[in-house]
């Protein structure tokens, strides 16, 4: 059974003559008094009952003119689906670490749909940790992924586009917030609320304190600098992290390093070679563009 089998039966059933079908369809009556016959053998049932130059269809015919009609229709809904999604008004799957979500995507996405071609695509959105953004890229749940820089994944490209200092956060009126040179080594002095190990900057702090020799006091994680900032403004400690907006949510010191200058990078990711609609394409470049100058 082919889709064109079905659409013919569907035109015949609904001109419920074989002269005026064909001429429809543009093809020869013999050529579709054979589709509608093989059609019927295959089915092993009679879908038209012959009345001279006219036909209507059987009990079965109606009964197979409901699946055929939902059949075509569900056709021409996938067809204009994909066109739409080939031409100006695609859908893009992104997902980023959570620092990301409260002003860099937003704003970004909103700069991309601003632009005139770009107004009717759709974008949907989802946040977590690198390790999870990964895995999710590489089941193609994703189009597009934000986050941290991951060893031996040859399969996928990073793209820096955005450095974030990194700073230390204290509760309002610390010690360390009087000093004038404070540095990474003052964290060895005070407990520190640390980023999940899992995270890609739980990851480089980790990395950080050993490149400088560091044993810092780490009494918990957090997944984000939300959950940071919230213990270190109630006093349970200090903690180094990426210098984001939604820190200036909370009462807290912000102290920038005097003895060495930390940034951590956030890359654009996706699957190389993987086939990629117009809209993903676009945005790609567009975040490519923008972060040109990092």
């Amino acid at each position: 059974m082919t889709l064109n089998q079905l659409t013919y039966f569907q035109t015949v059933a609904h001109c419920q003559h074989f002269r005026l079908a064909a001429a429809r369809l543009n093809i020869s009556q013999p050529s579709l008094s054979r589709s509608i016959a093989n059609l019927e053998e295959e089915l092993g049932i009679i879908l038209f009952e012959r009345h001279g130059r006219t036909i209507s269809l059987t009990k079965y015919g109606r009964i197979f003119l409901e699946h055929t009609e939902r059949i075509l229709s569900e056709v021409s809904l996938a067809e204009k689906q994909m066109k739409k999604l080939a031409g100006s008004a695609g859908h893009v799957d992104i997902a980023y670490v959570f620092p990301l979500a409260s002003h860099y995507i937003p704003h970004m996405v909103r700069r991309f749909l601003s632009r005139g071609r770009n107004q009717d695509i759709t974008f949907s959105f989802h946040q977590s940790h690198t390790a999870d953004l990964i895995t999710g890229l590489k089941a193609e749940r994703y189009d597009v992924i934000f986050g941290s820089y991951v060893e031996n994944e040859p399969d996928i490209q990073f793209i820096p586009i955005l450095s974030q200092e990194m700073i230390i956060i204290t509760p309002l009126g610390h010690p360390l917030a009087s000093r004038k040179d404070p540095g990474l080594h003052d964290l060895e002095h005070y407990p520190i609320i640390g980023y999940d190990k899992t995270s890609g900057l739980g990851q480089f702090t980790r990395r950080t304190y050993a490149s400088y020799s560091l044993q810092p006091d780490i009494i918990c994680e957090s997944p984000d600098e939300n959950a940071i900032a919230s213990l270190v403004a109630e006093n349970f400690g200090i903690a180094l992290v990426a210098d984001v907006d939604v820190l200036s949510h909370f009462p807290l010191e912000k102290l920038h390093l005097t003895d060495v200058k930390l940034r951590h990078t956030v890359y654009l990711a996706y699957l190389k070679g993987q086939y990629q609609i117009p809209a993903v394409k676009d945005f790609i470049h567009f975040i490519r563009k923008e972060g040109a100058n990092l």
